[in-house]
């Protein structure tokens, strides 16, 4: 069975956006991106690179962890707003919204159902695992539903904006198992995390 994957960028106060959820790494954004970050990318995760970039970059790898891509309505409208309807047209692209409605590109499908039963199915599926690309509201919906979990960690931090996990989400404690970490020498650290077998115990003190 595939699994879930949350590759996400995070500032190093669990933040994944600004207050406003606009592209942090836009043209008006705050957050820098090194070179050897993208080179990094281009090596390991040549499928989570947007298409414009991927063709401006000339940038033709299929990858080898991704073959699906899904986000909620807020992370879909930041390529919206820069005119991409299908910022992944290299994926199979999902958008989870019950406010959409019909889809703004063919190649994109729009889902108004429960995440956790429709990601349920995908994970039933053949191919290779799923990307949980954001934002914040779906993935504390999907929050239980997360297998993996690489945090793309940026050495700053804002203070105030889109957590990794929505305030709406469960209080759920979980433990993760590290598995896996890159340095860059510009100060980002990827960190790869599986979803531990054993629940974490919560004990109250006297």
């Amino acid at each position: 069975m595939r699994k879930l994957v949350y590759f996400i960028a995070s500032t190093l106060d669990g933040f994944i956006a600004g207050p406003d959820g606009a592209d942090p790494t836009g043209p008006d954004g705050f957050w820098p991106i090194p070179e050897d970050y993208v080179a990094h990318l281009i090596a390991e995760y040549p499928e989570t690179l947007p298409g414009p970039a991927r063709a401006a970059l000339s940038i033709t790898a299929e990858g080898t962890h991704f073959d699906t891509v899904v986000e909620g309505r807020r992370s879909y409208e930041v390529g919206i707003a820069a005119g991409v309807t299908d910022a992944y047209p290299h994926l199979r692209h999902l958008v989870f919204s019950r406010t959409l409605g019909e889809s703004p590109d063919p190649a994109v499908e729009i889902v108004a159902t429960d995440p956790v039963a429709r990601v349920r199915e995908l994970k039933q599926e053949d191919g290779k695992d799923i990307w949980l690309v954001g934002g914040g509201e779906l993935a504390g919906s999907l929050y239980p539903e997360i297998d993996t979990l690489i945090v793309k960690l940026s050495p700053m931090t804002i203070g105030a904006g889109i957590p990794l996990f929505s305030h709406k989400a469960t209080f759920d404690p979980n433990a993760w198992t590290l598995t896996g970490h890159r340095i860059l020498d510009s100060g980002a650290v990827f960190l790869t995390y599986e979803r531990a077998t054993t629940t974490v115990g919560l004990t109250v003190g006297d």
